[in-house]
């Protein structure tokens, strides 16, 4: 994703920042973890930009502080935009010398692994998609919906295959060949468990996403985030929906 040409630059897949509407609709973005953190509607696409690395947590009785080094993702960034930092979209504070600070609510922390990060840790960072932009991976709304715990990790030549335990609530939403965000990326379910009380998936790693990403270091035992495919939850729903209606 290129820089803007000309005085009006390609758009980014979002809604106009809060201070640029009225009265503010709260929680389009992050509606899924925590509504206050965000105001605008981002649409990502699972497609790491930059590895980024933590500066710093502050943590508050009920909330935190994040600061992240980013140059790529902060080049331009300013308060009010969105960045989604392993795979939960975040409400840029302030930004300058090529880091940023994003609020993070109490109910964000207990549903992510983000309340986890420390000084030093790598981050996966990814702006929202532009509309001029190819949809490389596939549509991941930063509503993060639960962590998984990676339980094995099997060496290849050229790829790694990770399996990452599943939370029975997710699990009816994840498909064989299906898609998946793991800590934002968007990755292609390889197996499937069918044990509903221990369920599991696997990824394939091709090199580039092992060199580009937070996959590549995470060791069994590391925790992830994950969101399923929005498009099955909106299939549950509709069908829910008719079912109550016959």
């Amino acid at each position: 994703m290129g820089g803007s040409t000309g005085a009006a630059g390609p758009a980014r897949l979002a809604w106009p920042r809060v201070r640029d509407r009225a009265p503010a609709i709260p929680g389009a973005c992050d509606r899924q973890v925590a509504p206050e953190e965000n105001e605008v509607q981002a649409v990502f696409t699972g497609i790491v930009e930059e590895l980024g690395e933590v500066v710093a947590l502050d943590e508050f009785p009920d909330s935190a502080r994040l600061t992240v080094r980013g140059p790529l993702v902060t080049a331009g960034a300013a308060a009010g935009d969105s960045i989604a930092i392993n795979g939960v979209c975040l409400t840029v504070t302030g930004a300058s010398d090529g880091a940023f600070s994003a609020d993070v609510m109490g109910e964000t922390l207990s549903r992510s692994g983000l309340g986890a990060l420390t000084p030093g840790a790598a981050v996966n960072l990814e702006r929202p998609m532009r509309l001029d932009a190819r949809l490389g991976g596939h549509i991941v709304q930063g509503h993060v919906d639960g962590t998984g715990t990676v339980l094995e990790r099997r060496r290849g030549d050229r790829w790694d295959v990770v399996r990452i335990a599943l939370p029975p609530p997710l699990a009816r939403y994840v498909v064989e060949k299906g898609s998946i965000a793991v800590d934002g990326i968007s990755l292609t379910v390889s197996a499937l468990g069918r044990d509903p009380d221990a369920g599991w998936f696997e990824v394939s790693l091709i090199p580039e996403t092992l060199a580009r990403t937070t996959l590549g270091v995470k060791q069994p035992g590391a925790t992830v985030n994950l969101e399923v495919d929005m498009i099955a939850k909106y299939v549950e729903r509709l069908m829910s929906s008719g079912e109550s209606r016959s």
